[in-house]
């Protein structure tokens, strides 16, 4: 499994540090504090930085610089590793890393290749994620487009730390918001078959229910007018659950998400599960009946108050189906339940907390992730949608105009849980300042790089087979550094269940290589490539870069190259987790 070796070597060395300082009775710490680097904010300042002598001070009773003297006195590997370690006021411990040991992280990346980056950390745990069940009520709309983009992604992020995950589509195919359906589609049925007639208070209005009474007219006919209204209902309700489910499957598919699982909320009812359920519950003194209806007593586990789960009627609510639903996930043997749900189901978070703890489970068993909604734009301009007409914007309408690569990137650039501002122009332009475009332009320059050196003759070394001596300046060795840190942002990513983390990562790593590009030759100058718009790429803050004019070695071009190699493949390996294509050519 890969690591930030660098990072795992210096923390290595200071922890010995430790080690032998509390040996010798210099320090007396029990245990001895985590150590945890940082980035110092000026390149001067060193490649990392520690504050672990400033958190051993007060216990010590020592000024944090005497602590980092102490510290600085046991390093037995401070040759080796460091180039120059120096105690800075009022206590930081800033670290110059040699050169070689940067080197190794490109030997790490070749060797490890698509796995670079992944990690243990899981050690297997199964985890069950859940995310888009979306009612088949109509078409998947764009917030369930930004939630399929996050679950996929946090689902991907956790495989690679290492986790035995799961994906899983909860339909919710039972309720009233069924029996709305098929009324709507009644009601639309009828009007195509020449009769006026109400439409059912708060049904489904959009367009794409005057297309579903139509598939269903195509299938049977004029056959529903004499019957029964509720068996009318009835036939129209099965019939769209049908189309609209295939429609939800078929636009998923094009978005490139595939899930292990679909559960049906349906089957919880008809099996008798959730009798099954709340029997059990009501063994364990968490059901009450009042006014005639029945409770679970969510307040017990942390819930502002109780819950009914089988109103005055008879009917159970949607508490129940969920109840059942994860009780049913727990059962299975997930060591985590991961639900990626709207922001408008923030209320609901403590009642299924709750049901977790009910069972006998700490409340982190279950991790939901909110995801806000989409504000879309062309332009700079919102695009306004109308609730009155059941109008809105698909996922369809998104993936068709700027592609599945751009809104998936969109989707997960900024954190979930945030409202998300998406230009649909922004999206399509082929310039630095659409993020996507961005970053798989950088994937496709270094790709580009090797089709001239292969017309050219030019070798194309892996780095363990080149000189990577050569690299002595600074802007390939912030390159490097940037490198190393892949794997951290992996585990940190999935730590925190935030994908945004690696988009952030993805276009920090662009800026670097785009600049890098202009900045510096890779090839003699025969043919640089692309350097028409080169500048156009070399920054995302307009900032001025300037040009260098050096000469440049066949063992230099050799070892550049070996480092555009690298480049390439951790763009390529961070875009297949975001479930985004890595283009060879644009």
């Amino acid at each position: 499994m890969s690591q930030d070796i660098v990072r795992e070597k210096v923390i290595d060395a200071l922890q010995g540090a430790l080690l032998r300082a509390r040996r010798k009775g210099q320090l007396k710490a029990e245990p001895l504090p985590a150590v945890t680097l940082d980035l110092p904010k000026r390149p001067e300042w060193g490649d990392l930085a520690s504050t672990v002598a400033m958190s051993l001070a007060s216990s010590e009773q020592r000024s944090p610089q005497d602590v980092a003297q102490i510290i600085l006195e046991n390093l037995d590997q401070r040759e080796a590793i460091f180039d120059r370690v120096e105690i800075v006021r009022p206590g930081f411990l800033n670290m110059t890393v040699k050169r070689d040991l940067w080197l190794e992280v490109l030997l790490e990346i070749e060797e490890q290749g698509e796995a670079y980056g992944r990690t243990d950390v899981g050690k297997g745990r199964r985890v069950l994620v859940e995310y888009v069940s979306a009612n088949p009520t109509g078409p998947l709309h764009v917030g369930h487009g930004r939630g399929a983009a996050v679950g996929q992604a946090i689902a991907n992020l956790l495989t690679e730390a290492g986790y035995d995950v799961v994906r899983e589509y909860y339909i919710n195919d039972a309720g009233r918001q069924m029996k709305l359906l098929g009324a709507s589609v009644y009601a639309r049925y009828q009007e195509l078959n020449g009769r006026t007639v109400a439409f059912p208070e708060g049904g489904y209005r959009g367009s794409y229910i005057e297309t579903v009474a139509a598939q269903v007219r195509d299938r049977v006919g004029a056959t529903l007018l004499n019957g029964p209204t509720e068996q009318a209902e009835q036939r129209c309700r099965e019939l769209a659950y049908q189309e609209l489910l295939e429609l939800i499957r078929q636009d998923l598919r094009s978005f490139g998400i595939e899930f292990n699982s679909w559960f049906s909320e349906a089957s919880l009812l008809s099996s008798g599960s959730v009798e099954k359920t709340l029997e059990e519950l009501r063994k364990r003194d968490l059901l009450f009946e009042q006014d005639r209806a029945l409770w679970f007593r969510s307040s017990a586990f942390g819930d502002e108050k109780d819950r009914v789960v089988r109103k005055q009627d008879g009917e159970y609510t949607y508490l129940a189906s969920d109840i059942t639903y994860h009780r049913d996930k727990l059962l299975r043997g997930y060591d985590l339940l991961i639900d990626v749900w709207g922001a408008d189901h923030h209320g609901y978070i403590p009642r299924m907390e709750a049901v977790v703890q009910a069972y006998g489970h700490p409340k982190d068993r279950l991790r939901v992730v909110l995801v806000q909604m989409v504000n879309l734009m062309r332009g700079g301009k919102r695009i306004e949608m109308s609730k009155r007409a059941g109008e809105f914007i698909t996922m369809r309408e998104v993936m068709d105009e700027v592609g599945v690569d751009a809104a998936k990137f969109f989707f997960l650039m900024r954190r979930s849980d945030t409202h998300l501002d998406f230009d649909l122009e922004l999206a399509k332009q082929q310039s630095a300042e659409n993020p996507v475009y961005y970053v798989q332009y950088a994937h496709a320059r270094i790709a580009s790089l090797f089709r001239v050196a292969h017309e050219r003759g030019i070798p194309a070394p892996k780095p363990s087979e080149t000189d990577l001596g050569l690299l002595t300046h600074p802007d390939e060795f912030s390159v490097i550094r940037k490198l190393s840190s892949y794997p951290s942002v992996i585990q940190a990513s999935a730590a925190a269940l935030e994908p945004h983390r690696l988009t952030f990562y993805l276009q920090e790593l662009a800026v670097l290589l785009h600049t890098f590009y202009y900045k510096h030759r890779i090839m003699p100058p025969a043919a640089e490539v692309d350097a028409p718009d080169a500048e156009r790429f070399v920054t995302d803050t307009g900032a001025p870069v300037a040009r260098y004019s050096e000469p440049v070695t066949p063992g230099l071009t050799a070892a550049r190259l070996a480092l555009m190699r690298e480049v390439q493949r951790v763009i390529r390996n961070g875009l297949r987790i975001l479930g985004i294509s890595a283009p060879d050519r644009m």
